[in-house]
Parts: structure tokens; sequence; C-alpha cells
């Protein structure tokens, strides 16, 4: 006798009403986007928090295909997706990129949408709003060539650049930097206040032999140079571009009232070929550089009311000799990205050139005058000095971490960034000078004034053995 035995499986069910979906957000809102280019792509969950499993008929944008929004529905990238289903308390993702095209708008311009949830008995609507703005965008055109071989800089990459027309500069749109953007020769490139320059991976702005950078901005409208991507930690994520490049025989450069920010280098600053500093920089922030802030080589630079923070390497670099003033500066290293192995400040005269053995010299002279040095180190300052080149180092009055004069200067929270002096700091009056809206003494209604307590002049001259490394990149 033959038994037949027969089994059932259980149809799964779908309701297709009577359930409401949940978001991650109650509005998806892109940070600012500019044209041409797309956002990055967020990402949307949906929640099905009801007890029965839910099938969604259509998920689809309101525009259509005018829409500046695409989608990706579960793995779909059709303009509507259909027969989306959702188990019991599962939940998909969505992920969401915005693109929209150039106008000729100066101004930011607000871009509307909504994702389209619809179901048998009604539609659920996600809003999703993004800012756009039109940009001038600087593109490679030309490839600096040995040979038939492309030459690499210290970022692996081929020099790929585009020459920038100084006379038709436009101060009415932000510039994107993608590759190497010259000031050509006998060219000088004029900032004004509110100017901004957002740099793409790697690039470098390159003032070349005999051009010049004259960037001024103001104290309500700084220049801004910083990086493509702002959304979330991105915001202060170092290391996102290259450097401000002025190489070697570049001129007459100006920087005033300016913000250098997330960059691998903030500014590289080489030998000048005429009497004057190679740079004049002043009323200026440079922060959150993953090599350092400002790396003179050879250099001639007077710096004025700075505030160099977070660098990995070094807030200044004094390297190859050179000239250097600083004044009223505040040099503070917190970096906490990785062990920061060497002082905030650097000084040094000499290099030496292992594979021969040779050690190559420079005179070398530096002068800081109301100065704060400190961070999260022992010792926050270097001078590696070969007295068989001429070497002088003047330090007057300058609090220093592991100085002469060594106190904590009571920033008021600087893993925080926010470097004010709080109201009984023993450095009120020296480093830099917020604007006048932010100072410590407006806020607290102190006057400004130099602590009486320690001496006028504090030679915080300091030799010591550290080793100093060459910037790389892989």
């Amino acid at each position: 006798m033959a038994l037949l035995f027969a089994s059932c499986a259980k149809e799964e069910t779908f309701a297709t009403t009577g359930v409401t979906l949940d978001f991650s957000c109650d509005t998806m809102a892109f940070d600012t986007v500019f044209t041409q280019m797309g956002s990055t792509t967020r990402q949307l969950k949906v929640y099905n928090h009801s007890r029965e499993n839910v099938r969604i008929g259509e998920v689809t944008l309101a525009e259509g295909y005018a829409s500046r929004f695409r989608l990706n529905v579960d793995g779909d990238t059709s303009m509507t997706a259909r027969n989306i289903d959702i188990a019991a308390g599962d939940s998909i993702f969505i992920f969401v990129r915005a693109n929209i095209k150039p106008n000729l708008a100066t101004e930011p311009f607000l871009i509307e949408d909504a994702i389209l949830f619809r179901m048998d008995d009604g539609t659920q609507r996600l809003p999703l709003t993004a800012y756009g703005r039109n940009a001038v965008y600087h593109v490679p055109t030309d490839t600096i060539m040995d040979g038939d071989t492309a030459v690499l800089d210290m970022y692996g990459k081929p020099y790929a650049y585009s020459v920038i027309d100084c006379d038709n500069w436009r101060h009415d749109l932000p510039h994107i930097i993608v590759g190497y953007a010259l000031v050509y020769s006998d060219d000088c490139l004029h900032l004004l206040p509110g100017d901004e320059l957002y740099f793409a991976q790697d690039a470098v702005l390159w003032i070349y032999d005999r051009g010049s950078l004259d960037a001024r901005g103001s104290e309500e409208q700084p220049v801004l140079f910083t990086s493509l991507r702002h959304d979330g930690w991105y915001d202060y994520l170092p290391g996102q571009w290259g450097h401000i490049w002025m190489m070697q025989g570049c001129i007459d450069n100006v920087i005033d009232h300016a913000v250098v920010e997330n960059a691998f280098i903030g500014l590289e600053i080489d030998s000048c070929s005429n009497a004057n500093p190679t740079l004049r920089i002043s009323n200026c922030e440079v922060r959150n550089c993953e090599y350092a802030g400002i790396w003179g080589k050879t250099a001639r630079i007077d710096g004025n009311n700075l505030l160099v923070t977070n660098c990995g390497t070094a807030t200044v670099a004094m390297w190859y000799g050179g000239d250097y003033r600083f004044s009223g500066c505040t040099f503070a290293d917190y970096w906490r990205y990785s062990n920061r192995i060497q002082p905030s400040v650097l000084a040094c005269n000499y290099y030496d050139y292992l594979p021969t053995s040779t050690r190559y010299l420079w005179d070398f002279q530096a002068e800081l005058t109301d100065c704060i040095i400190y961070g999260s180190r022992n010792e926050e300052l270097y001078v590696g000095i070969d007295d068989r080149a001429r070497a002088v180092m003047t330090i007057n009055h300058c609090l220093i971490r592991g100085g002469e004069w060594d106190e904590d200067p009571l920033f008021v929270d600087p893993k925080a960034g926010d470097y004010h002096l709080q109201e009984d700091s023993p450095a009120l009056g020296i480093g830099y000078q917020f604007p006048a809206s932010e100072t410590p003494e407006e806020k607290h209604g102190l006057p400004g004034h130099l602590p009486t307590a320690h001496p006028a002049s504090c030679a915080n001259h300091l030799i010591q053995n550290h080793k100093i490394t060459i910037p790389t990149r892989h």
C-alpha cells in the first residue's frame, strides 16, 4: 500500500491599507549642493513598526522626471519603484542624491521635492530640500610631463593644472578647484571680502614663479579656503584637499582676514625672489590641517594676529632657514586623530640628506612676540640650530609650553575648538585677538592688557633633538 503525504505552506500576506510607515527623519535636508557636481548620497530608513507585513504600491518623487533628486529604493533605481515589501517590525533603506542644474543665480537657491509612499488607502510624503549654488570650476587642461611620463606631485598624482584668468575672476560666485589651479608668472590673483574657494581632494592653489596672491577679506567677510564637503564631520575633517603653494620665486603675497581649513598643508611658502617677505599674513585662522598649518621653507614670512590650530605635525614649521616674524599669534595644537610626536612649532636651519650624509645649512632669523604656543605635549617648541650658519631667534613675552613662561593659558574649550581665553587667563592681551564682537574682553567686560606677573621678555630658547620628518602622502 502506498501512502501519499501532502504538506501545505502558509502563504505570506501583505497589508496594503491601515499601516503608517515611520521614517528616520521628518525632512531630508541636504547641505549646499554645487551645480553640476551633485551631492553626497544620503540614507533614509523606512520602518514598518506594525505587526503586519506591508506592501507599498509605489515609491516615487512628487516632481517625477523633472525632480533634481534621484532615489535608490532597496536596490531599485527606477523613477518609480513598485510593490516594495517590508516585513512586520522590519525596515528598508532608501538612498537619495541631489543633482542640481546651473542657472543664473548668484545666491544660494532652494530646491524642494518629496518622496511619495503610495498605498491603497492613501499617500505619505517625506519632504526633500537642498540649497543649490552656482560656481566657477577650475578643471585641469594640461599636465606637466617629463618626456612621455607625467611628473608626480607629493600626493603621488600628476601635476594636472589649469591657469587662472586673474583679470576675469568672478567675485559673485564660489570657485571650485580641481587639480592644480595656477596663478602664472607676472599675474596677481586678487581676492575680495566674501570670496570662497572650495578644493577637491588633493587640489592645490599654485602661486607660480613671479606670481602673486593678494587676498584681502574683512572681519565680517573673510576670504575662505576650504574643502568641498561640509556634511557632518566633514565640516572639520583634516586632509580633504592639498594646500596653497607659494613656490620659489613668487612675490609680494598678502593674506588678510581669511580662513584656511581642512587641508593637508594650509600654506606652503618657499623662498622669495625680491627683498619683500614671501608672505604677509594677518588676522587669519588656519585650522584642521593633516600635516602643518604654515610650512615655510627658506621663506620670509611676516605674521600678525594669527590663530593656527589642530594640525597633525606642526601648526608652524620654519624649515631650511629663512626670516620669520610672528606677533600676537596663537599656535595651539590639541590634535586628536593620531599620536602627534613633534612639538607644535618647529624651527630648523639645516637639512640632512641621508643618501650622501650631507648637511645643508641656511641662515635663519626668527622673532616671536606676544605669542601663545601651547598644546597637548609637554614641550611645544623645537629649535634645531647648526651654528655654522648665521642663526638668531628672539622670543619676546611669549607663553610657551615647556618654556620659561609656562602656564595653562586657560582656553575656553580647546578640544572643542574654542580658543577664546577665560576671564582669569594669564595670557590676556597676548596671542590671537578675536573679532571685536567675540573678544573675551568684550564678553566679560575686561580691558585688554598685558600680564604684569611675567618679564617683558622671555627668552624661551630651546635646543632639543627631536626627529623631523619630511611630509609625504600615500
